[in-house]
């Protein structure tokens, strides 16, 4: 548990702590995801600072009670700024044997385990291939607060009397659940109240009736009995006045980019197939109709991104989305929006693979895919969001890039990213500058034949609107003439057109802020971070720093290009560490244009790092540094 700062008096033993981390598991059918996001949301009302992470089953319906079939909601709430949703858990809260068999090597020594006892029969056991009932092993029991409670039968005695069956009486109980994990952890119930009844009062009154009278029992038991002994308290956090949401990625990158379209006086147009972990970004955009959104679920990926192409060809904004199989089929599209030199967004919500691989798991390993995998010389600005919040920003600056150079422009976000959720400061877009779009205006007679592939400072050519008077040009796949657009075979016209359209990306560097760092500008150990990594990577380095290891810190949002100035930071340090979720990507691509010797630390498990595995590498490669410090100054 995280340290008690005090405990409170009036009778009551209440603890006090700076931050709690609690895990939810339980079958996919057991409403895991729902008692999360209301704990999440409950937290981020009562002023805490919080961090989530989410964990799906990679089926869509998993067989019932298998370990497979799990689902889980992590949830850190704390008192102080956090950047991840904790390492080690405080508390875990499993429905079954296989939501117990496997989360609990996660629990800290002494943590809090509430299990529902009413799930933990031989038929639950031989689903979970476990040999006998694990509640009862001595080690569990001797390793940590075991609590036992019934939650099913207690449940189905809450709702008794409102004529409910025994199967819709025992869908509450992950409500039951709910409300023993608000009474021990101080969350109020009222926010849970109010998204029953305005869930489920009106068309379903009976079943709101059902959850409210779970949810309440739940905490009644908490309170009355005294089995606990105990609950704890975290208080408000003191983050930076404004007024705050509590924002999943998926969710930020959706509003970033209908805040785009206003800024840059354009309407939206959104083309997508449906593939997991992106489909939420279309479920959000069809709530901002109002906003002139218009959202078009295409027959396949290959469509979706011709969609795109289409709505930025007739002056629309034009956006898609899918993840990495997805971004595959969406290759020759993006090649041809690279020929064409159009302004588009391409979303890629990494996760696990290769092929179908892990659909709900995080993982970044599509970086060399989105700098790489399309046919001949075809570069894109590639940018990536370090948090759930942080998507909000980058989807417009997405957006301003893709108009300033007439260029596809990619996001890569990650799983991680888009299902975790995060406080996030609602942003005055009255103060936010605006994204200049020019078109050529008709042209009259007498004036000079128009030229769809002359250029500007940013070597962008003219966003022409179809049907403009005078403006008339050729566009399709074929290399353009420079200037006049016409279709060319000329070897030194390609190797010029070729050139003009890498520089035109590689000059956006110019125009970006350059790299910072957390720490020092030189020292002994370089941490170069990118996407989801940056809670674990920013909070493992803070901690290394606080113990006294010269260790900075640089994650990257530009990737391509990078900074102006990466590279003479990466020079300016003994040691470079690379942490990524992949095999070293991202390490590749610094080694080849950099020559410097980074060392990667890779993990590819559909898992995030975690900060402990982090701080290790950290002072694992600080102990030799420090050892020839020492020996250099003896001598």
């Amino acid at each position: 548990m995280t340290k008690i700062l005090s405990e409170s008096g009036n009778g009551k033993n209440i603890h006090t702590v700076s931050g709690i981390t609690v895990r939810l598991c339980g079958d996919s059918g057991d409403g895991m995801q729902l008692l999360g996001t209301q704990l999440t949301n409950t937290s981020a009302l009562a002023g805490n600072d919080v961090a989530t992470f989410p964990d799906f089953p990679a089926e869509i319906r998993a067989p019932r009670g298998t370990r497979a079939g799990v689902s889980g909601f992590q949830v850190q709430f704390a008192s102080e700024e956090i950047f991840t949703p904790g390492d080690v858990l405080d508390a875990l809260v499993v429905m079954n044997p296989a939501a117990l068999v496997t989360n609990i090597g996660d629990l800290r020594k002494g943590g809090i385990l509430i299990a529902n006892e009413d799930g933990f029969n031989e038929k639950e056991y031989k689903l979970a291939k476990v040999d006998a009932n694990p509640l009862e092993a001595d080690i569990l029991q001797q390793s940590y607060r075991l609590f036992k409670v019934p939650m099913t039968r207690l449940t189905r005695d809450a709702v008794s009397s409102l004529g409910l069956g025994n199967k819709e009486a025992e869908r509450c109980k992950n409500f039951f659940a709910m409300g023993l994990v608000y009474w021990l952890f101080g969350r109020s119930l009222e926010p849970t109240l109010r998204f029953i009844n305005d869930k489920f009062a009106k068309k379903l009154p009976e079943v709101a009736r059902a959850n409210e009278a779970a949810l309440q029992a739940g905490w009644s038991y908490g309170e009355t009995t005294e089995a606990f002994g105990l609950s704890y308290q975290v208080e408000a956090a003191q983050l930076n006045p404004g007024t705050y949401r509590n924002i999943m990625g998926n969710q930020a990158i959706a509003m970033g980019l209908v805040a785009a379209a206003s800024l840059s006086g354009k309407e939206l147009f959104y083309s997508t197939y449906p593939i997991t972990p992106a489909s939420d970004i279309l479920h959000e955009l069809t709530r901002f109709k109002n906003f002139g959104v218009r959202t078009f679920q295409a027959e396949d990926e290959i469509a979706a991104c011709g969609a795109a192409i289409g709505a930025a060809f007739g002056g629309g904004m034009g956006v898609t989305a899918s993840s990495g199989p997805g971004i595959a089929l969406k290759a020759e599209a993006m090649g041809l929006g690279v020929m064409l030199e159009l302004p588009l967004v391409v979303i890629n919500v990494q996760r696990g693979g290769p092929s179908t691989g892990l659909p709900t798991k995080t993982e970044q390993s599509d970086l060399l895919q989105a700098m790489f995998a399309r046919n001949g010389e075809a570069p894109l600005p590639i940018l990536a969001p370090q948090s759930p919040g942080d998507c909000f920003a980058v989807a417009i600056e997405a957006w301003r890039i893709a108009v300033e150079c007439m260029t596809p422009v990619m996001i890569l976000s990650d799983g991680y990213i888009a299902n975790g959720s995060e406080p996030w400061k609602i942003p005055d877009m009255s103060q936010h500058p605006r994204i200049n779009v020019a078109h050529p205006e008709a042209a009259t007679d007498g004036d000079e034949p128009f030229m769809p592939y002359a250029r500007d400072e940013n070597l962008a050519r003219p966003w022409a609107i179809p049907g403009t008077a005078g403006l008339t040009h050729r566009v399709g796949g074929l290399e353009k003439e420079d200037r006049t657009g016409n279709i060319s075979y000329d070897p030194a016209n390609h190797q010029h057109m070729v050139n003009t359209r890498a520089r035109k990306v590689a000059e956006i560097a110019d125009r970006v802020p350059p790299q910072d760092v957390v720490g020092k500008t030189s020292g002994d150990i370089l941490v170069v971070s990118w996407g989801g990594t940056y809670g674990a990577c920013h909070t493992a380095v803070r901690r290394c720093q606080k113990a006294g290891i010269s260790v900075s810190h640089a994650h990257l949002r530009y990737l391509n290009p990078f900074p102006s100035n990466l590279g003479a930071l990466l020079g300016a340090f003994k040691t470079v560490l690379v942490p990524e979720l992949n095999s070293g990507q991202l390490r590749m691509l610094m080694r080849a244009k950099y020559l410097v010797d980074c060392i990667g630390i890779n993990k590819v498990q559909g898992k995030p790092f975690t900060v402990h595995e982090l701080v290790d590498e950290i002072k694992a490669h600080a102990e030799p540094i420090q050892a020839e410090a020492m020996h250099h100054k003896a001598s």
